[in-house]
């Protein structure tokens, strides 16, 4: 969700013009290379020129080929530092400080995005900051950019050295990762922060992969191969042409009134909120959109001052109520809470009136719906569902290009740039943006997995990635269908390619924020596959698997595996949360489990057949307490292979 500007570049890679050496920007002062694997060291310079490379006990020589690129690849080394890294041709580039110890990818969106401090905040983050000594840990965030073509370099960044004074900007899940593959390693830990909010994971994967794709090749086969300004154009025009649609000409929009009670807006077009409005009807819009909603105040309430709560909106509004100002923020994560003073309300019929500006990314209003209310004293009036909307206003020009506007604008511009810097393995945090088609991200997260390494061309390299996390992003349940609980189980299909890794964090979720403030747990549960995997732990590093069902008269025994000590109960009486039972007619009900030994058994008393069996299955599933006795919780899971609600939902080229 996070909101950055978008870089709008096209770096040149014609660096054979010049006579100097250069190397990508990510080369740098305090930089981490990979221990135990060969070294690539790269770049650019004048044709045929000769290139030497010194580094700790190694001297290595090549010449650039005839368009001026050269790389190095330098012999194993173990963990150990700091060297200095020294690069001649006609001129010298000189890298101090450089460490060799263990590199991680971090990548994903607003949540492996989001920092310490700045605008995530997250648990204790002051002391967290305060403790943040660890000069072994370095970090280096990779600019926002995004492009229509690869790029082989990123706009200028710099290798962060760990201190209280530094990791408040660092990622927040890498950063509690790369602190416990330390205390246990000992060792320089790097971390290639390469995240962006609010994307979805399509932006993240090379066009080629889409092409050699049974399921997405048709739709890469209707992206325009363009440079970002006519992308932006004929995304405008789609735009233009689906707004005209729900309200006619944008040609003579005046939206002087619209703030005002008696302005008739019967003929608008209708939203469901909170719901983003890239997820309904006018898709990836950047621009101004006025939502209005009328509520009929008794006369007992009429003239009282009020509360008016609208959960967050993305980007920022300006709030009336009978036309009189109410209040406005500007913040994409900002809860909006407005006071109204008495008198402002009447008897009968008010009117709400939202004006609502999103700058990239996502738009809208957004959030638990139990966040939008009206409250006058202990009368509490319900704001969700249905609103009014008209656009006002689209964003002109290149900035209307987001990293979400068309498919592989991120893999292009923030990753084949790294390729082939070596490093360990990659940690994951995203899927929030793909609820919505969360039957096809089975698909969609493997192909970028295996595209990434095939580019890097290093093997099956380590892939860990974090479950959603409990929310309540449209009160979605087993009964009227959750994209969130889908998408949970896309990720959870997708621990089916090799060296892969998933870690569960549905208890530390937050109904009514899309970023849980504990990242401290997303870390140590991230590190704990690694150092299990990766290096060789004994640890328990899973929560209790879901293996098989068997039905006894009433009762369903479900069976596990990654039970560690024992299966366990986070409940001072022993009861367990979050599992429902459905018989043939496939209507789910509350169900009662209790811990047998290595399984679990469920009932409910008034079903005599039961058929299939849910654990965790609702957009907000924070207070189901199954887990083992190592604490880490079990992972959302169905019995049943009935159809979702995303199914048969695709992505499409500029949508």
């Amino acid at each position: 969700m996070r909101k950055f500007l978008l870089l709008l570049v096209t770096l040149c890679t014609c660096y054979s013009l010049f006579a100097d050496v250069n190397l990508p920007n990510f080369f740098g002062d305090n930089m981490i290379l990979q221990r135990h694997k060969p070294i690539p060291v790269w770049g650019w310079a004048s044709p045929n020129e000769k290139i030497t490379v010194l580094f700790d006990h190694q001297t290595k020589t090549t010449k650039a080929d005839k368009a001026g690129k050269w790389m190095i690849k330098l012999d194993n080394e173990n963990a150990g530092g700091p060297y200095i890294l020294t690069i001649k041709g006609k001129n010298t580039i000189t890298f101090n400080n450089v460490l060799v110890g263990e590199v991680w990818i971090c990548s994903g969106q607003s949540n492996m995005e989001m920092p310490i401090e700045g605008w995530g905040k997250v648990m204790n983050y002051e002391k967290e900051i305060a403790a943040a000594n660890y000069p072994m840990i370095r970090h280096i965030k990779i600019p926002n950019t995004a492009s229509s073509t690869p790029q082989d370099n990123i706009p200028p960044a710099d290798w962060k050295v760990c201190s209280p004074e530094t990791a408040g900007d660092f990622t927040a899940a890498g950063y509690f990762f790369a602190r416990d593959l330390y205390n246990k390693l000992k060792i320089p830990i790097g971390l290639i922060n390469t995240s962006w909010g609010g994307t979805m994971v399509e932006t993240w994967i090379s066009r080629p992969a889409f092409e050699k794709s049974d399921e997405f090749k048709d739709m890469i086969a209707g992206m325009p191969v363009l440079n970002l300004d006519s992308m932006a154009k004929i995304k405008k025009e789609a735009t233009m042409k689906r707004i005209e649609a729900l309200q006619g000409s944008m040609e003579h929009v005046d939206a002087s009134t619209w703030n005002e009670s008696e302005t008739n807006d019967n003929d608008w077009p209708l939203m469901q909120l909170t719901n983003l409005w890239e997820t309904q009807q006018l898709g990836d819009l950047d621009g101004f959109v006025w939502f209005r909603k009328t509520v009929t105040i008794p006369a007992e309430d009429a003239g009282k001052a009020a509360t008016l709560e609208l959960a967050m909106i993305d980007d920022n509004d300006v709030t009336w109520v009978n036309g009189i100002k109410a209040g406005s923020t500007n913040g994409y994560n900002i809860k909006r809470n407005y006071a109204i003073a008495a008198g402002v309300l009447k008897e009968g019929k008010n009117v709400i009136a939202v004006r609502v500006e999103d700058t990239g990314g996502g738009g809208g209003v957004y959030g638990d719906s139990a966040d939008m209310k009206l409250t006058i004293g202990n009368h509490v009036m319900p704001l969700y569902g249905e609103w009014h909307f008209k656009v006002e206003k689209i964003a002109g020009g290149s900035a209307s290009i987001g990293p979400n506007s068309y498919p592989t604008l991120l893999y292009n511009a923030m990753l084949n740039p790294l390729i082939p810097y070596a490093f360990r393995g990659v940690i994951w945090y995203q899927g929030e943006a793909n609820a919505g088609r969360a039957y096809q991200y089975r698909k969609a997260f493997p192909l970028m997995i295996n595209d990434w390494r095939k580019r890097w061309n290093d093997g099956d390299f380590p892939f860990y990635f974090v479950q959603l996390a409990s929310f309540n992003a449209a009160n979605g349940n087993s009964n009227n269908g959750s994209t969130w609980a889908e998408l949970r189980e896309a990720q959870t299909k997708t621990l089916s390619p090799p060296n892969t890794g998933m870690s569960v964090i549905t208890d530390i979720g937050d109904s009514s924020n899309i970023h849980p403030k504990d990242k401290q747990d997303v870390g140590k549960r991230l590190a704990a596959i690694a150092l299990h995997n990766v290096y060789g732990g004994k640890n328990v590093y899973s929560g209790p698997v879901y293996a098989g069902m068997k039905t006894e008269g009433n009762k369903a025994i479900l069976s596990f595996t990654n039970i560690g000590s024992g299966l366990a109960v986070h409940d001072k009486y022993g009861y367990i949360k979050g599992f429902e039972i459905a018989g043939a007619n496939k209507i789910f009900h509350y169900a009662k489990a209790y811990i047998s030994g290595n399984t679990v058994v469920v009932y409910n008393d008034s079903m005599d057949a039961p058929v299939a069996v849910r654990y965790g299955w609702a957009d907000y599933n924070g207070n189901d307490n199954l887990f083992n006795a190592e604490g880490f919780p079990a992972g959302p899971f169905r019995t049943d292979d009935w159809k979702g609600i995303t199914e048969g939902v695709k992505y499409m080229v500029g949508e």
